[in-house]
Formats: structure tokens, sequence, C-alpha cells
């Protein structure tokens, strides 16, 4: 592993106070906080470098193409990916999915057609398929967490029917940190003849990922969650499935020639990126993932597992918190509710108060907090650059929280 310590200052947040106590921030699955390698570059990159991309002949204009186009390789390494063709560009997750709905779903899918999802998915990975099922009449089949969290991958499979033509999955909680077998999924999927879309949000900034281990055809991250800007990420699209959609934004880029009667498109990855892109944003993002692979993908994952098993001994010690999806094939994320009246709103505002930064509500994740029969609840979500000293400022500030509401 390495010295958090050392890590922690490459990090300028972290050094501030809120409300009189040293920043813990542990809403790192909502979005992460910047090292100022990161901040520099964008930085830098609006304050000497810019332009815009592929289109002009100049300096600044080249240099700008160049640092952008070359993210395309660096995200292809950090994703385990063959090539950078396969990786398009986009401002996060969201996108990538919604460009996997419209350029490849809609054209092939009807009434009747199925898409399986399971009841973890963050509504990223629902309203896309929802807008499918009330246009085209799709069907969305749900598949279950049993009672620790976990998804039995079986399952998944099992209720991939002759009507399915897509399986889309996380490959980690955001919620409950579970870590689902999508290597297994995709294998049984593909002997079914249907492929499959990963969530990786949540993964790729836990674990390395590598696509083609996985064997999805679809594979979606986002930026921010990654130490990178906001409004930058990548969907990486296996080519055959690329051969297969349509463009889903129409304008510049994405093109080669446009006339009154006709227009012919660009070659993929192009194909899908229309209009000035996030440049800066993206070359930022590159910067934030080099900075990762640097550190190492497994350095991180271990050092996130210590802190997992740390704060599963902690909030163990706690009999008034209750803590949802208890698998023990987790990511370092952890949400809980409160014995007694008080709403997980409220205990956020209390840990506020002593610096310690969660999250409260549904966590865009409405039909798992239905399963789980919760309105809402608080969770803290850990990244490369917690500590333990950060888990124990956790349960002192739920301990105030439990003697005000208890």
């Amino acid at each position: 592993m390495y010295d958090v310590n050392e890590v922690r200052k490459d990090f300028p947040i972290l050094s501030r106070e809120v409300n009189g106590k040293p920043l813990v921030y542990l809403d790192n699955g909502a979005s992460a906080q910047k090292p100022q390698v990161v901040i520099d570059a964008v930085t830098r990159g609006y304050a000497e470098e810019y332009a815009n991309v592929h289109r002009g002949l100049h300096y600044l204009s080249n240099l700008a193409t160049d640092k952008y186009e070359g993210v395309r390789g660096t995200i292809a390494r950090f994703l385990g990916a063959t090539s950078e063709d396969e990786i398009v560009y986009t401002t996060g997750t969201t996108m990538g999915i919604n460009l996997v709905a419209y350029g490849w779903a809609m054209p092939r899918m009807e009434a009747g057609d199925e898409i399986v999802l399971s009841v973890m998915e963050h509504h990223a990975n629902i309203v896309p398929w929802h807008f499918l099922r009330e246009r085209q009449g799709v069907v969305i089949k749900w598949v279950d967490v049993d009672s620790t969290g976990a998804l039995d991958p079986q399952k998944v499979i099992d209720a991939i029917g002759p009507k399915t033509k897509l399986v889309a999955v996380t490959q980690v909680s955001n919620v409950l940190g579970t870590v689902v077998d999508v290597k297994a999924i995709c294998a049984g999927a593909r002997a079914k003849g249907v492929p499959v879309l990963v969530d990786g949000s949540q993964a790729s900034v836990h674990m390395p990922v590598n696509v083609e281990e996985i064997g999805c055809d679809f594979y979606a991250i986002t930026g921010h969650k990654l130490y990178g800007p906001s409004a930058s990420g990548a969907i990486w699209i296996k080519s055959d499935r690329m051969k297969e959609m349509r463009p889903f934004l129409g304008g510049g880029d994405m093109i080669r020639e446009v006339h009154k009667d006709e227009i012919t498109y660009n070659d993929p990855p192009m194909k899908f990126e229309a209009g000035t892109p996030g440049i800066v944003q993206q070359i930022g993002l590159g910067v934030a993932l080099e900075y990762m692979m640097d550190l190492g993908m497994e350095n991180i994952s271990a050092h996130e597992a210590m802190l997992r098993d740390y704060t599963v001994s902690k909030l163990g010690g706690l009999n008034w918190i209750s803590t949802q999806g208890t698998t023990a094939d987790k990511a370092a994320i952890f949400s809980f509710t409160m014995e007694g009246a008080a709403h997980a709103h409220d205990i956020s505002t209390i840990l506020d108060k002593k610096g310690v930064a969660v999250r409260a509500g549904h966590h865009c994740a409405g039909p798992l907090m239905d399963h789980l029969g919760v309105s809402a609840t608080c969770r803290a979500s850990f990244g490369l650059y917690n500590t333990t000293e950060e888990v124990d400022a956790l349960v002192d500030a739920l301990e105030l929280a439990h003697d005000l509401f208890g």
C-alpha cells in the first residue's frame, strides 16, 4: 500500500475545516475530491493552453487536440481495453448509458422486448430504460438482491429469456457497496446471445478493471468520481457493438460531409461525439487516471479494503445502527439507519456539525430503497485518501447523534 498521509497532501481541500472541525470527507460515492495535479491541469488548460479541438491549424488548437485525444489512450489503459478507438467521450455515466439506450437499444427493440436490471441500479441505469418502456413498450425485468445485499449472478442469467435484448447491471452498488460478479453474468448472457452493459461508476474507482476479462459489451465510467473534473467521462463500447449503433447527438465533428439532401458520418468513436466537447474536463480526467494508476489500483483497492474492514468492526459495536447490505464482498461503502425517530437527514446534519460529510437520502436508487423498506439512509463512502482516524471521527459523531435523538 502507500502512505495515506503523504497522499492526503496532494488534496488541498482535505486540510480545511468545516464548522470549526477538521473536514472528514466521506461522500466519495457522490463525488470525489481532486488532487492538485488535476486542479493544475484544469487551470493551465484554461489559462495557458485553451483552444477548440479538431478545427484549427494554429499552435494552441493543435496542442489542445493532442492533449485531449491523448486521454483516449489513457482511458483505454485504465479499463484494459485493446483499442482507444473503442473509447467514446461522454459527460459521465448518465450520458454513456443514454448513448447506448438511444443509439443501440432503441433502433432494435420493440414492444415486448425485455431489459434485465438488478434492483440495486442507480437511476442513471434505470431511467433511460423506462424511456423505452414508456415510448416503445419495452419490458423491464427486475432481479432482487438477497437479505445480505448480494446479487446472485445465476438469478440474473436465469432472468434472460427469448425476448431479452440487454442486461444492464452495476458492478458495485452505490448504496450497499455490493461487488457484483459481472464476469459470470457476462459469460452467462453471452451464452444466450445477449449483450451486457456494466455501470462502472463505483467499481472503476475502487478496484482494477479489465473490460476484456469481464466480457461485457458496454462499460461506462464517470470522471468526477475518479478524482477528475465534473462533466467528464467515457464509455467503452465493443467494436462489434459500435458498428450496430446509430449516432445519438448530431452536430459538428461527428460528420464527414453535410449537404442539403444527405450527410455522411465520421468514423467511431467521433461518430458519437457531437459539438465542442468538454476539452479541459477530459484532459483533467486523463491526469486523474494517471494519478490513480501511479498509486496503483491494487494498492488503492487494498487500502480501501483495510478501511472497509475497520469500519465494519467499529460500526459493529453500535447496536443502535442498522447497516444495509452486510455482504462480505463489498467496497468501502456503508449505508445505515439509526434506531428511533432520527431521520437520515437529521443524522447527516449532526454529523456535519462535527465536520463529517456523509450522504443522506435515497441515493438515486428508488427501487432499492423500496426493496429495503426504507425511505432514506445515511451513506459513508470512502476513497483512497481516507484514514482509520476518520472512521473513528465518524463513530464519535454518530454517538453524539444517538445521544441527541436516542
